[in-house]
């Protein structure tokens, strides 16, 4: 594989991980949040824990994209290092 096609596949595989850990995240948070409204408490909080629940979710897919995102720069930094050391 060239080298711009390799790279192009790394960058479509970077984003797609943010992307399904972003969705993931929030759904797993609502659908927490929708379990504890209706099988829990059999609907006595609706909607009070969905409402939780999604806000928690969002809030893990921020810290994950802004983990991923620091991740990555700290990578680009050390190779940046690396080629001025050549």
């Amino acid at each position: 594989m060239s080298g711009v096609k390799k790279e192009f596949v790394q960058l479509l595989a970077n984003y797609g991980h943010i992307g399904f850990t972003f969705a993931a995240s929030i759904l797993i948070g609502l659908g927490g949040g929708i379990y504890l409204d209706q099988k829990v408490f059999d609907g006595r909080t609706s909607p009070w824990f969905t409402f939780i629940g999604l806000a928690f979710g969002i809030a893990a897919g921020y810290k994950s994209l802004f983990e991923i995102l620091w991740r990555d720069r700290n990578l680009e930094k050390k190779s940046d290092k690396e080629d001025q050391g050549d």
